[in-house]
């Protein structure tokens, strides 16, 4: 499970039963289901839930990898928790977990996904390791979106995506704000959609229902972690 503080029960939720249906189609689209396997290498992407170094330490003594980057730097976000470096706390609740420490590389300079994954490409070749395969390991809602910028700026490496293994209940459970969750869910879609335009990602196909859903849920006002146009 990720960090975070408990919510309170289903039926005390601030969001609709409506609302939470639109989310979770948003959810599973956003994950992309890939059927894990052996990689040359991990990138654990920052941000502000440190379940994403748990998921990296399973994987990771799971055999799947025999290194592993953490990248992310501070963002406006992250800072009040990992006041070193989202990918330096990283680090260390891996080590805790039982990662050896000569495992991780730290990449602790990028402010979004696009140096995420640059930045972690130069250092592991820097390195001196040759990534044919590469696991990106993610937030669950964020997998979509790592993978379609990962395959614009890193087209030669074949991409897998993970994260930690939870259902939309559980996420928000782990967050402790049903509304933030769901403003993440938009606008992570929102960054699906428009980065193409923008030259960050590759294009991804939206399903006719999970567009719908995020056009109501922005008209209910779930917009907080919008882009500007």
């Amino acid at each position: 499970m990720s960090q975070g503080v408990a919510v309170p029960d289903r039926e005390q939720r601030t969001i609709t039963d409506e609302q939470f249906h639109d989310a979770k189609l948003i959810w599973d689209y956003h994950q992309m289901g890939h059927e894990l396997g052996p990689c040359s290498a991990a990138i654990g992407l920052g941000s502000h839930d440190l379940g994403v170094a748990t998921a990296s330490a399973d994987l990771y003594r799971a055999g799947l990898f025999p290194v592993l980057v953490f990248s992310g730097g501070n963002s406006p976000t992250t800072r009040a928790r990992f006041p070193r470096g989202e990918a330096v706390h990283y680090r260390e609740h891996a080590l805790s977990l039982g990662v050896p420490d000569e495992a991780i590389l730290v990449e602790a300079n990028a402010g979004n996904t696009g140096q995420n994954v640059t930045l972690s490409r130069d250092l592991l070749q820097q390195t001196g390791i040759e990534v044919d395969t590469l696991m990106l390991i993610s937030k669950p809602y964020m997998e979509r979106r790592s993978y379609a910028t990962c395959r614009k700026l890193w087209p030669e490496a074949d991409v897998i995506c993970a994260s930690e293994p939870l259902e939309l209940d559980d996420y928000i459970k782990s967050i402790g704000d049903e509304k933030l969750v769901v403003d993440m869910l938009v606008g992570d879609l929102q960054r699906v959609i428009e980065y193409p335009r923008l030259g960050f990602a590759v294009e991804q196909d939206v399903p006719e229902d999970v567009h719908a859903a995020y056009e109501r849920l922005l008209r209910s006002g779930f917009d907080s972690r919008l882009i500007s146009s």
